[in-house]
């Protein structure tokens, strides 16, 4: 009987072990980020990893009692090194792509709108992506912008004399000011921020492409989706995202965070 009982005990502590959101507790939770994409991600000049995503992620794991570890991925490689469970998640300005869908990856509610727009020299005179047939454009390898042009835009892309990708949007920028390319191809509020920074470069006034921000998780991590999504909504409803959102190096996205729109946007629908 005392086998029995014991046995009972320990099928209960697993089942209860194993239940769904039973990984909340004493977690340790791995941020998959790209390191070079600001205002969402980046490294600090205290040598810490910061930006808006990395701090609604550190209020999440606050928030469920996780513990944060941020791990700096290969954007190119981004979904492999998830899958290699390097990292519990892909949370870094990423564009929700139907083909993650389609091969399984768990997404998150989207909160963020994007668009791609092609930064120049401001002296350069480009002003439309037609003034840029036959020239250079650079852009970040595994990204929407690279997708974008080997997809729905291959007709624009056609028109450039070569498509230059590098591994970072930084090394993008790098052969604008150095003059190897005429132009980067990139997501608005990366562009916004890199061109506020660095004189001497401008953006085309030319949206190409609406895109959605999410969060990628592995195929069977629904459960722990969902309690990122949860813990989401209950710092917008408690007023920590939108404290978040209001700082100043987040000005040139805070317009386009759909949670801090959707009462704005239901009212006028109303």
């Amino acid at each position: 009987m005392k086998k029995i009982i014991c046995l009972t005990l320990t099928l209960v502590m697993m089942a209860a072990l194993f239940a769904p959101g039973a990984f909340a507790a004493e977690k340790t939770f791995i941020m998959g980020i790209d390191p070079e994409y600001p205002p969402f991600s980046y490294l600090g000049d205290d040598g810490e990893y910061t930006g808006f995503d990395v701090e609604v992620c550190k209020a999440v794991c606050d928030y469920l009692g996780w513990d944060l570890e941020i791990f700096g991925v290969n954007w190119d490689e981004k979904l492999v090194q998830l899958d290699s469970m390097e990292c519990d998640c892909v949370w870094s300005g990423m564009t929700i792509l139907d083909s993650m869908k389609e091969a399984g990856y768990v997404i998150s509610e989207p909160y963020y709108d994007n668009t791609q727009v092609l930064v120049v020299k401001a002296d350069s005179g480009f002003k439309s992506s037609k003034d840029l047939a036959g020239k250079i454009v650079a852009v970040q390898l595994g990204t929407s912008g690279e997708s974008l042009l080997n997809g729905d835009l291959a007709d624009l892309a056609a028109t450039f004399d070569n498509v230059l990708t590098c591994d970072s949007f930084l090394k993008c920028f790098t052969e604008l000011q150095g003059g190897a390319v005429d132009a980067v191809f990139v997501d608005m509020p990366v562009a916004a921020s890199y061109v506020a920074k660095h004189d001497g470069l401008a953006i085309i006034d030319e949206q190409l492409g609406a895109e959605q921000y999410g969060i990628a998780f592995r195929s069977g991590d629904a459960e722990l989706c969902k309690a990122v999504d949860d813990a989401v909504q209950a710092l917008v409803k408690d007023g920590t995202y939108a404290k978040i959102a209001e700082k100043e190096e987040y000005a040139d996205i805070v317009n386009n965070l759909l949670f801090l729109n959707a009462d704005a946007d239901a009212e006028k629908a109303a």
